[in-house]
């Protein structure tokens, strides 16, 4: 029985030594970093957070300011709320805040940390985003697939009409929203739709786990794993994260590598990008492997999809609750392109007021509230403060985008504000520095075009009196909490000339 006693208290003799010269060690190294709120050994500040996480990140920074620290587990963490320490931050600091933090879904999900979205920085990284930037996201392939876009969003508003009938009907949007953005990027990648009714995909099981899949695996990309910051949570994988990464990465894998297989022997024809990177691998093997295109084709559908329905659905929501800007939106398209044909994705520079709406619901509504997370190399200085190496870095875009000192009634949906030159330049939703999203180009196409469609072509009223619920939702794109339902009403004859279009187009 002593003997037992003497072990517990040599035990916690141990810990006690052990946390006191982890805190000695702490205190030297990170010396003059950001302010923050207490932590507990071992948890950090882990057990504080609440979602959402921007929300809360915005509510400590009003205590702490604008530049604070937490500590996630062991690992330290630097949230930043100003626009001028994100400047200093990617413009003094860019190649040090170039890396990106380990977490699991990297390992399981992005095939150990080599696809353009985790990979570490450094020469490997550097090809991948000339891939993207140069064979994948250019000016040219964007314009290759403008007809596919068009097809598809000629295809939302055929399956919308049909739903509103002759008058005014209720619809629902998010699920609309998500068919449109899963099958343009699927048709630009494997020349195959696989969402909807009027799927494209012989096998119907096929096309339904592949849905599945999606769903699973933007829920999965975007979980806080508590075992990226607490050893002991991954060691046990308590919370069975990991075994489910592992499960959907396995089955995710099997399915991107059928397609390419399908390409590579024949059986989809068509200048589709996975044709495009596998022309490309045949002159240079090294750096077009299966794998780098399957990171690719993965990285364009978790980055390039929800993101860009989540955004339609806000900026409907938005113009629905200020119906004075929706009718100023239908004025300049009915001014600059009429009602004899559908608004192209040429026409809309010839719409500024449209482009100053996606603008002001990016400013509001960043799909990535708080970007990608970015990881010092080495020690480095923002602001009055020193950030050790090995620091997660978290970017509050939200928070920058409501920052009263850089917009007048920072809360109001005003998409006039963009009417004054270099507005647009403050806005961050897409990243800053050389790991900004290259999608950037892709996304403003698919967003505008559709938005003027949607509005070109259609009335649109809200459900009820009442305004709609803007209140956000978790997740990693912020979606609203609830589905976005609307009363629309076709507008004819423009309709007819869209309807009869489209039974051309997939007869």
């Amino acid at each position: 029985m002593s003997t037992n006693f003497d072990l517990i208290n040599y035990s916690i003799l141990c810990l006690a030594f052990f946390f006191t010269l982890k805190l000695f060690l702490q205190n030297r190294r990170f010396r003059n970093i950001p302010p923050g709120p207490p932590s507990l050994p071992i948890l950090g500040n882990l057990h504080q957070l609440k979602k959402p996480f921007h929300h809360h990140f915005h509510r400590i920074s009003q205590h702490y300011g604008r530049i604070f620290s937490l500590w996630f587990g062991s690992r330290l963490v630097v949230v930043v709320s100003s626009a001028s320490a994100v400047q200093e931050c990617f413009t003094r600091n860019d190649i040090v805040l170039a890396n990106r933090p380990r977490f699991l879904a990297g390992k399981h999900v992005g095939y150990n940390y080599t696809t353009v979205a985790f990979a570490p920085y450094g020469d490997y990284w550097r090809n991948l985003r000339r891939i993207v930037v140069l064979d994948v996201l250019s000016t040219h392939r964007l314009n290759y697939f403008m007809d596919m876009r068009r097809d598809e969003m000629k295809r939302l508003v055929q399956k919308l009409a049909h739903d509103s009938g002759e008058g005014f009907a209720k619809v629902e949007l998010r699920s609309r929203f998500s068919e449109l953005t899963f099958n343009t990027m699927m048709r630009m990648i494997s020349g195959k739709r696989y969402w909807g009714d009027d799927s494209e995909v012989g096998d119907v099981e096929e096309a339904r786990k592949f849905r599945e899949m999606i769903k699973e695996l933007v829920k999965l990309g975007g979980a806080n794993n508590p075992g990226d910051f607490l050893p002991i949570v991954r060691w046990f994988d308590l919370d069975n994260l990991e075994k489910k990464l592992k499960s959907i990465s396995v089955r995710f894998d099997a399915f991107l590598q059928g397609l390419v297989d399908e390409h590579r022997y024949g059986n989809i024809s068509g200048n589709t990008l996975i044709n495009h990177l596998l022309s490309l691998q045949k002159s240079q093997p090294e750096y077009y492997r299966d794998q780098i295109i399957k990171g690719l084709v993965l990285v364009m559908l978790i980055a390039g999809t929800d993101t860009s329905a989540v955004t339609l659905e806000w900026a409907m929501s938005s113009l629905l609750n200020h119906p004075q800007i929706l009718r100023k939106a239908r004025q300049e398209i009915d001014i600059q392109i009429g009602q004899e044909r559908l608004v192209d994705e040429q026409d809309v520079l010839k719409l500024p007021y449209l482009q100053n709406i996606v603008s002001e619901t990016f400013r509001l509504h960043p799909a990535a509230p708080l970007l990608i997370p970015h990881l010092s190399s080495e020690n480095c200085t923002v602001g009055d403060y020193s950030i050790p190496s090995d620091t997660m870095v978290l970017i509050n875009a939200w928070a920058i985008h409501r920052d009263p000192q850089l917009w007048s009634d920072p809360l109001s949906f005003e998409p006039e504000r963009f009417e004054k030159e270099g507005q647009a330049n403050k806005l961050i939703q897409f990243g800053v520095g050389r790991r900004a999203c290259p999608g950037s180009g892709l996304a403003q196409r698919t967003v505008s075009l559709a938005l003027g469609l949607l509005i070109q072509c259609f009335e649109w009223e809200r459900a009820s009196e009442e305004e709609i619920d803007m209140t956000e939702g978790s997740g990693l794109t912020m979606p609203k909490l609830v589905p976005l339902e609307a009363m629309c009403k076709a507008h004819q004859p423009l309709i007819s000339k869209v309807l009869s279009e489209s039974v051309v187009e997939m007869t």
